[in-house]
């Protein structure tokens, strides 16, 4: 039974009946622990449909649903807020009922409809870094609640592969590999292409100062490179499918595949269609034509195509250049219709990307609406803050970007020193410890970083989020871990494989009571949770249903419980919080280890 459900049905009947107002929602909210009660109706948005004094509407509709719903004991009213006291029995009836719910708290796909989730989208010349894990963590995640909300998702990104950062990787590698590979140097093959990528750099500043002592202006000097001039030369010559420049782009960029999909295989994120910009680049002009003809865009003298968005409170904005090449916002029109046609189901799309952004997306969905695209209006930035770091902690070889790889690495460590400092893992094998460790850094990680609202920046510290007390991964998988543990000597007790249903008559103590209040808020949890794109509301929902397992645990015994009825009821709650936990955390991409 879905106690909410019912609750605001009956609601919505007793407000017709009585006061002859339609309501289109019931706001219900879980009782605040200072007043008594379990569900409180919130009365005040009533207040647009019905005329009169918040208390004594209130407590109109408790006394109707007393005497209409066997399940209300008693209700007061504070202020604007309807209290609701719910029978044990209903409780118990609802938990009951889980036993026939397959995935409960996700909803079953039931439309042709889908959304497609951008994110990753890095640069095929250097690794991935600090600000590309959370990206992928918001994107992954993201992408597993909105099908969780009953959404058929496909999961993408657009891979930087082109451009003059892409050829001075090339040219450095041209000039000071000597014929070296990634196999050859025992290197991930997006370090070794990024290593060539920062000698570039130097060997470029290195030009820029010999020019500038020769008496050259450092503005002519920056602009006159010889080395910057070869770049360029390539890129000329990438564009014009000269043979051996596409040879060298393919062999280097396909290094760089291999280390960007062990980052991400470690990372625990995966996609369903890769674009490349190499593909997407010349995408879009037709959609300029079909806006200058609609009047959407216009030309200026010079050739030039722009759209006049001041009336939105934006500026003008070009789309194409005078000498008819594109520029980012005009790339970025075409591949969204080459996906609407690639994928003719999609009724919307997820871009993760950085804030910086957030100007750019606006125009672009702007731009999409304009044009009479009816799945414009279901295109969402996904924006989110930078990641900073204490500092003097995780600096790389340039002392400015984290790579990723050496932040995973980093997590292992960190876990393994915190742990062997707790005493922890005692008995296990090395190999198993290894695993763990792992585990318990990678969760530490996705956890810090996905409980927190996506639009705010993060300080990340990493032995912060390692820490086995407080809001973090570890406390929560050393919790599950524990209830595991319970699950285990029960069944080494005898305990029966399938646990009876509890009977109604049976009491509940108010910390078991609490604990099934919270399991209920489960599936609407994930739903908010898709809606607004927000994984931080499934992690701090988690959170909340951990510290009060952990105040069941220390307030009741469950194994040691004399009573049978009541042992096997708290041991089946238990599994109940350990399956929620696991399936809460797996939204967030985060493994739950067994045993710690």
């Amino acid at each position: 039974m879905d106690i909410e459900k019912v609750l605001i049905d009956r609601v919505k009947q007793v407000v017709l009946e009585q006061f002859d107002a339609d309501l289109p929602t019931v706001e219900l909210q879980p009782t605040r622990k200072d007043f008594e009660g379990d569900i409180t109706v919130v009365v005040f948005p009533m207040l647009k449909f019905v005329k009169g004094n918040p208390v004594a509407i209130g407590t109109a509709i408790g006394e109707a649903l007393m005497s209409q719903l066997e399940g209300i004991k008693t209700f007061n009213v504070v202020k604007g807020f309807l209290n609701l006291v719910i029978a044990d029995a209903d409780y118990i009836d609802f938990f009951n009922s889980l036993d026939a719910i397959e995935n409960y708290g996700f909803l079953p796909n039931t439309t042709a409809d889908a959304v497609m989730v951008e994110y990753s989208s890095p640069n095929t010349n250097k690794p991935l870094h600090l600000g590309h894990v959370r990206n992928n963590l918001l994107g992954y995640s993201v992408a597993e609640l909105l099908k969780a909300s009953g959404k058929k998702v496909y999961k993408t990104q657009i891979v930087n592969d082109r451009g003059i950062h892409i050829c001075k990787s090339m040219l450095a590698w041209s000039k000071f590999g000597d014929g070296k590979t990634p196999v050859s140097e025992g290197i991930k093959g997006d370090k070794f292409v990024g290593n060539y990528y920062v000698a570039f750099d130097k060997a470029y500043k290195e030009e820029v100062e010999n020019m500038v002592a020769e008496g050259i202006s450092r503005a002519e000097a920056e602009k006159e490179a010889p080395i910057l001039k070869e770049a360029q030369e390539m890129l000329r010559k990438w564009e014009a499918a000269d043979q051996k420049v596409v040879s060298l782009w393919k062999q280097m960029n396909n290094w760089v595949y291999e280390g960007f999909n062990k980052t991400y295989a470690e990372l625990g994120v995966d996609f369903d269609r890769l674009y490349y910009e190499s593909k997407t680049y010349l995408l879009g002009k037709d959609v300029i034509e079909e806006g200058l003809s609609k009047g959407v865009f216009f030309r200026k003298p010079d050739g030039s195509v722009w759209i006049d968005l001041t009336e939105e409170g934006l500026d003008q904005k070009i789309v194409l250049r005078s000498d008819g090449t594109s520029v980012y916002m005009t790339q970025d029109l075409g591949t969204a219709l080459q996906r609407v046609k690639d994928f003719p189901d999609i009724t919307g799309m997820v871009y993760t990307v950085g804030n910086e952004q957030d100007y750019h997306f606006k125009v672009l969905f702007l731009i999409l609406q304009k044009l009479g695209y009816s799945w414009a209006d279901q295109l969402h930035h996904l924006s989110y803050g930078m990641v900073d770091l204490p500092s003097g902690k995780m600096k790389s070889r340039e002392g400015t970007v984290v790579d990723a790889d050496d932040l995973l690495e980093e997590m292992t460590r960190t876990a393994e020193e915190i742990s062997v400092e707790l005493g922890k893992l005692e008995g296990y094998s090395d190999k198993e410890k290894q695993a763990l460790y792992r585990i318990i850094g990678l969760g530490a990680l996705k956890y810090f970083i996905l409980k927190v609202d996506p639009k705010k920046r993060i300080l990340f510290n990493p032995e912060e989020s390692v820490d086995f007390q407080g809001n973090t991964g570890p406390f929560i998988q050393y919790t599950y871990a524990r209830i595991r543990s319970i699950m285990r000597k029960f069944e080494e007790k005898g305990g029966v494989q399938v646990i009876p249903e509890t009977s109604r008559d049976m009491l509940l103590h108010s910390k078991e009571k609490e604990l099934i209040k919270i399991i209920e808020q489960f599936p609407k949890t994930v739903q908010q949770a898709a809606d607004n794109l927000s994984p931080a509301q499934v992690a701090n929902y988690i959170y909340e249903l951990v510290k009060e397992f952990n105040s069941f645990y220390q307030q009741l015994t469950i194994l040691g419980e004399k009573d049978a009825e009541k042992r096997q009821f708290r041991v089946k709650l238990s599994k109940t919080v350990a399956h929620v936990i696991a399936s809460g955390m797996a939204l967030l991409g985060i493994q739950m280890p067994d045993r710690m």
